[in-house]
């Protein structure tokens, strides 16, 4: 169809609710970094001055070329129902380069400014292997099942999103359980709210009226917000460039974080592509890895410190019926709030409890999406997938302080946690290989398990030989099982068969 023949809208109503859900998703990640800085005891300088505007410069990046490619899309497939993807820094990866990265640097050091240097090099070099890993992409799409892909992303969904911010709405239940109810009111069931105000909007406004009426708020909170408002300049910087001789000297230990998080990264955004994919959106895979890749090496040169992703809520997006305008909105007023304090006063004004609900209708989404993309008789392979998230969940969120309760519930938490993606993805396609009598893809997936347990990318805590191998031996014990079964339905081959094969492929 020619380009001619489509009108693809910069932007319409539906954009709105879309910009306001990434908007807040961006913002609670943004919080996150800024408390968690200044609580380490790095200064404001560096926190609202460098690191914010560096990874609004991310943002603002990526928004716009996710934009651009939905025009892309648009005009080579002849409709207007294109959604751009979501982007914005990756939540899990954020919390790594946090506490797996930083903080043992600025333990090491005890110079804030050398620890944000050094985590400046990691993101650099983050982005610069994303890049390299995206060649693969579209194999690596072709080869993984949907339901394993997906699965392994929902599970991330229940806990790290839906789950969580579930929590954090009930922390002030009669605020939290307001704003659950105009977002399932106004985006799940579809009805007008009060003069038509967007659902988000209508959420955020009122909640937050709400908390601060009702005394769950404290009214200093405004005044606290109020008086981080200021001007910090989006300027380029040569430190991502110091802190990699320091990284390959006293802190060389940290690559052994930073390679398996970027394979993460790249994982995330492949199965977040696969998502919208399932939605009726597709994008080249390798093309968003790159643009990832580039976008943290680009945040890195301007002072931010944390990998960019496509986010899951693109499928969310995609629901509400976006186009491309809510990107861009994003990337605009990103860097607007980045600059002038915007992003510093909203973190102490609007309650997380208001921000919360809309976290969790993004995070139901992408349950709903990874049961409704797939048939019926793959259910169970998207469960299984999912399961390790539960692991890494309860592992993430008390093993530091209850290292003994986690053991004493049990011992598998930890260890089933520890690369829960790549976990859960293995065995996810070894159930769906499984329930196709696929048994040589099963076999070749369980052998692939046993080589990321060996070399600790799965089921061990850092990256060394013979890392877990307990868990190594025990998928080569049911690569050798399927092994077996696979050589006998060889001889036995159909028609089916060959068919089951080549759709589970």
């Amino acid at each position: 169809m020619s380009t001619n023949q489509i009108q693809y809208p910069w932007y319409k109503k539906e954009d709105t609710d879309a910009f306001f859900a990434l908007f807040q998703n961006n913002l609670a990640n943004f919080v996150i970094i800024a408390v968690t800085m200044l609580g380490m005891g790095f200064p404001t300088s560096i926190v609202f001055g460098k690191v914010i505007p560096g990874a609004a410069v991310a943002v603002i990046v990526g928004n716009l070329y996710y934009a651009f490619s939905a025009k892309r899309l648009a005009q080579k497939e002849g409709r207007t129902n294109v959604t751009a993807l979501s982007y914005g820094i990756s939540t899990p990866v954020m919390f790594v380069f946090l506490f797996g990265v930083l903080a043992p640097a600025n333990a090491l050091t005890g110079d804030p400014e050398l620890a944000w240097k050094i985590a400046l090099a990691a993101c650099l070099i983050s982005g610069f292997i994303e890049i390299l890993i995206s060649f693969t992409g579209t194999w690596v799409r072709n080869n993984i099942p949907r339901a394993a892909m997906l699965g392994a992303l929902a599970g991330v969904a229940l806990t790290f999103i839906a789950g969580e911010m579930l929590f954090r709405t009930f922390e002030m239940p009669v605020i939290g359980l307001f704003v659950l109810a105009v977002i399932l009111v106004g985006i799940i069931g579809k009805v007008a709210l009060p003069f038509k105000i967007p659902a988000s909007l209508f959420a955020i406004v009122i909640g937050t009226v709400l908390a601060f009426s009702l005394g769950y708020t404290e009214s200093t909170k405004i005044s606290e917000g109020l008086s981080n408002f200021g001007f910090y300049p989006l300027l380029p910087t040569f430190a991502a460039f110091e802190g990699v001789g320091l990284l390959f000297g006293t802190m060389i230990a940290l690559l052994a974080v930073i390679l398996p998080i970027t394979i993460y990264n790249a994982v995330e955004t492949m199965n977040n592509v696969e998502a919208m994919a399932a939605e009726g959106d597709s994008y080249d895979v390798r093309e968003c890895q790159a643009v990832d890749g580039a976008g943290t090496v680009i945040g890195a040169l301007f002072g931010g410190m944390f990998p960019t992703t496509v986010y899951i809520a693109s499928v969310g997006s995609k629901w509400m019926g976006a186009g491309r305008g809510y990107s861009i909105l994003n990337a605009i007023v990103f860097g607007f709030a980045a600059m002038f304090g915007v992003i510093a006063a909203l973190s102490s004004i609007i309650p997380i409890s208001v921000v919360a609900p809309i976290l969790v209708f993004v995070g139901i989404s992408m349950v709903s999406t990874a049961f409704q993309t797939n048939e019926k008789k793959y259910y169970p392979a998207v469960v299984l997938a999912m399961l390790p998230y539960l692991a890494n969940f309860i592992m993430t969120r008390f093993n530091n302080s209850a290292g003994e309760a986690v053991a004493n519930f049990s011992s598998a938490i930890v260890p089933l946690g520890q690369g829960a993606m790549f976990s859960g993805i293995i065995l996810g396609a070894i159930t769906v290989f499984i329930i196709d009598n696929n048994f040589k893809k099963a076999s070749i997936f369980s052998f692939i398990g046993a080589a990321l347990s060996y070399v600790g990318l799965i089921h061990a805590p850092s990256l060394t030989l013979n890392a877990a191998f307990d868990y190594m031996f025990g998928y080569i014990l049911i690569g050798i099982f399927f092994s077996m079964y696979a050589f006998k339905k060889h001889t036995n081959v159909n028609g089916q068969d060959l068919k089951s094969e080549k759709k589970a492929a």
